[in-house]
């Protein structure tokens, strides 16, 4: 299944997201207003909401929930990269100038508490406290693995285990929570809501570790920023820890200094030391025993279109070039 036939079989409930999500960005502060239809309303990949609906569809659960919860996680996500785009100084997101850089870093932050906020309004109208409280644990753990990650940057020392910790904390969690709210809002036993979890914790770090691979292999016109955000940060993401391990010691010593100074300037220099060891490949093939991991949590819901969807996503995660 490609990605046309998967967004066309819940083509209809992502109109319906979008349209209550432009809804929801009315607000009496026209700066408020104009800084979400900005960050939110061109687009983008809506790869959070698409699991939700998705998942909904795979426990068969079609109320008008499903939309709200939707809207809500999609929320979620752009709140955090308001603020992400502040604390990493970032100057391009999607494409284009971020938020930061169009509005100033107030606006951007206190318009990502505006949609946080209005997430959880959001929560609130389905009226199901396990998918509140779910979600409120959820936004906590986002909320400290940023924290970690701020305590890892220019540390070149930063391992596997810490770095997979904070993949799983400020972006696995989520994809973990977009998938698990179809179960709950559908009433199945825990054991099966936690499968789904699994699902997009598993896949959610997948996708982390491609997303920093391409700050060293991708396409700037592809991903929508530029090349050597995460080494100009200072960010020790597997691709640099792997290599790390394998370097002599005079380039490893070479390596740790620019991850210690964050020398965006190194990032030619950085990439073939990359190409020096099997750190590129090593990491693809971390990302895809996540993602077969990410399969295997489905094994036990029935087969259907929607089973085929999330199994074909999952199985494309290794193949991302944006």
């Amino acid at each position: 299944m490609d990605d046309a036939a998967i967004r066309q079989l819940i083509q209809h409930e992502m109109a319906q997201t979008e349209a209550l999500m432009q809804a929801e960005m009315r607000a009496e502060v026209p700066l408020a207003e104009l800084v979400m239809q900005y960050a939110i309303g061109d687009g983008g990949k809506r790869f959070r909401p698409l699991l939700t609906l998705l998942s909904c569809g795979l426990c068969a659960y079609h109320d008008e929930h499903a939309i709200t919860a939707a809207a809500f996680i999609e929320f979620i996500h752009n709140a955090t990269l308001l603020h992400d785009d502040v604390v990493d100084e970032s100057a391009l997101r999607r494409g284009k100038p971020s938020a930061n850089i169009a509005f100033g870093n107030a606006a951007s932050v206190l318009v990502g508490d505006f949609l946080y906020t209005r997430a959880f309004q959001l929560m609130v109208r389905t009226g199901n406290s396990d998918v509140i409280a779910m979600m409120a644990d959820a936004v906590n753990l986002i909320a400290a693995g940023e924290v970690m990650q701020l305590g890892n940057m220019h540390d070149p020392d930063v391992d596997e285990a810490r770095y997979y910790r904070v993949i799983e904390l400020k972006t696995a969690v989520l994809f973990a929570a977009a998938c698990k709210v179809a179960g709950l809002l559908a009433g199945l036993d825990p054991a099966q809501s936690e499968q789904l979890a699994i699902y997009g914790r598993k896949l959610g770090m997948a996708f982390q570790i491609m997303d920093d691979l391409l700050d060293y292999t991708g396409d700037e016109a592809l991903i929508g920023k530029a090349l050597g955000d995460d080494l100009a940060e200072g960010k020790p993401t597997l691709p640099l820890i792997r290599a790390q391990q394998q370097l002599p010691a005079a380039d490893k010593a070479r390596l740790r200094h620019i991850i210690e100074q964050g020398e965006r300037e190194a990032i030619g220099e950085v990439i073939a030391l990359l190409h020096a060891t099997d750190a590129l490949p090593y990491s693809r093939e971390a990302a895809a025993r996540l993602a077969d991991e990410a399969v295997q949590a489905l094994a036990e819901f029935p087969d259907n279109d929607y089973k085929t969807a999330l199994t074909a996503l999952a199985a494309r995660t290794t193949e991302r070039r944006r």
